[in-house]
């Protein structure tokens, strides 16, 4: 496969303009634009990561079509009615587990960086208790994977909305309190735009994609057991 070179400048021009002009007309009197220079990349890229992936981490391989997210914005419950997203992103997900409920990685291009992220952003309560036990057994495994120099430098610090005080059936005195106390736990980092036209963007993106994997890998275990216990429980009942 040859080595993707970034996205084309026309591509970042592209969703600059569509922020200033965020209607139908204007959309379709340039969706080949759209096409070739941000979706058709957007793919290539996708596949690259992929290439990637199946050597470091093949349970995120994840096709272009289930990775990138849609284009059109739903708008059903939103005050903001501009049909089209400014940014395009993708998702890597778990191979079996459930999307925005498990331990992910993400990336999107925009006219304002490089977004990169990792973790569980949308856990549902029976994913909840499954990661919010685990902390508690093991909060000094996660403050291991997570705080080395490296990790830190190329993502930061933990993200994430939490409760203003520890879930029931925890402890309020727990050392790991803060993190129990989490909804969600996921790191994220914001590179230059510039980036997505060059062709060091595939080396950013799995220089982060890389470090997270241990992360990922701790997060993930207990949702891969329980995934492996209800299909169990499926060919029992069937």
């Amino acid at each position: 496969m040859a080595a993707f070179a970034g996205f084309p400048p026309e591509g970042i021009t592209f969703l600059r303009q569509l922020k200033r002009n965020n209607n139908r007309e204007w959309f379709q009197a340039r969706k080949p634009v759209f096409e070739e220079k941000v979706k058709e990349p957007m793919t290539a890229l996708v596949s690259q990561l992929n290439a990637h992936l199946a050597r470091t981490a093949p349970e995120f391989i994840t096709d272009p079509k289930r990775a990138i997210y849609r284009f059109y914005r739903d708008t059903r419950f939103s005050n903001d009615k501009t049909p089209y997203k400014t940014h395009i992103a993708a998702l890597f997900v778990h191979r079996g587990l459930d999307k925005h409920a498990s331990a992910s990685l993400y990336c999107a291009i925009s006219p304002d960086g490089l977004d990169i992220a990792g973790g569980v952003y949308m856990p549902q309560p029976e994913q909840l208790l499954l990661l919010r036990t685990l902390l508690a057994g093991h909060h000094k495994d996660f403050d291991r994977l997570t705080t080395s120099k490296q990790f830190a430098r190329l993502m930061g610090t933990l993200q994430g909305s939490q409760l203003s005080r520890i879930p029931k059936g925890f402890d309020a005195a727990h050392p790991a309190a803060d993190l129990l106390k989490r909804k969600q736990w996921y790191f994220f980092a914001k590179l230059d735009a510039a980036i997505a036209t060059s062709p060091k963007l595939v080396k950013e993106l799995t220089a982060r994609f890389d470090v997270m994997q241990p992360f990922l890998a701790f997060m993930n275990a207990p949702l891969v057991e329980e995934k492996k216990k209800q299909i169990k429980r499926s060919a029992f009942s069937a």
